[in-house]
């Protein structure tokens, strides 16, 4: 069956661990989209990263941006933005003092200006990515509106946080081992992505979905046919209907070419 959506995930699942993108894999997509079948990127990245989102699959019709918040449709002749969710900083003020009772002292990230490259506001310097950051006061982050939130945290307390706490005004979701989100409240992939199957009049059965870590598992959950990276998480290991090659190896290539007899 030929999806009416292909939606995949950029970073572990498309993206190769070297940062690359094949000229393989772009020449796969485009091949896909000139086919009919439109393409959407469902990413954790957030709006800041748009340009280098759009380098790794320019053959996206869709946006899901900052792991469901923002949306963007690139079908017209200038970017649309289709959704564009926020947190207010006071909910993080009422969510941190709850956090820190249960787990000690956390460094809070936040992203909130969404200009091409934009830095991220952080209690310290230290960030695992080459990301720009200019140090700023929780009260700062507090008083702003905030894209998501990031808490850096030992592998194993990732899954413990997220399973302990419970606010009604937001999403906290694992990303990736050591890095917790905090989003809107029910925003995920799967929420941004029904944003783009409704615009299309499609059914989430009708998409086809590629993924391979814990921020997947709603998109993973809500699409019709789900496929795994062999690196992936071993929770989407067991969600997926089928496990293709690793990242590194071109795996969402191999299985779209098979799919599509390209």
């Amino acid at each position: 069956m030929i999806p009416k959506l292909v939606v995949t995930d950029l970073d572990g699942t498309l993206v190769r661990d070297d940062g690359s993108v094949s000229a393989r894999t772009r020449d796969v997509f485009a091949k896909v989209s000139a086919a009919g079948v439109p393409v959407a990127g469902a990413t954790g990245r957030g709006p800041r990263l748009t340009g280098m989102s759009r380098g790794d699959l320019p053959s996206a019709d869709y946006f899901v941006l900052g792991g469901g918040g923002r949306v963007l449709d690139l079908t017209g002749e200038t970017p649309r933005v289709l959704l564009d969710l926020r947190l207010p900083g006071r909910v993080l003020e009422e969510l941190m003092p709850i956090l820190e009772a249960k787990f000690g002292p956390l460094q809070l990230t936040v992203e909130v200006e969404d200009f091409e490259s934009a830095p991220l506001w952080s209690e310290s310097e230290q960030w695992p990515y080459p990301d720009p950051i200019v140090l700023r006061r929780r009260a700062d982050m507090f008083a702003a509106r905030v894209i998501k939130g990031f808490l850096q945290v030992a592998p194993e307390l990732g899954h413990r946080l997220t399973e302990a706490v419970h606010h009604a005004d937001v999403e906290i979701i694992q990303s990736w081992p050591g890095f917790v989100e905090i989003h809107p409240p029910k925003v995920d992939k799967a929420y941004g992505l029904t944003v783009v199957t409704e615009l299309l009049g499609i059914s989430p059965a009708e998409v086809l979905v590629f993924g391979d870590q814990l921020n997947d598992v709603p998109s993973f959950a809500w699409a019709g046919r789900r496929v795994a990276v062999a690196n992936a998480n071993p929770k989407i290991l067991d969600m997926a209907d089928e496990v293709t090659l690793s990242n590194n190896e071109d795996g969402v290539a191999v299985y779209l070419e098979k799919l599509f007899g390209l």
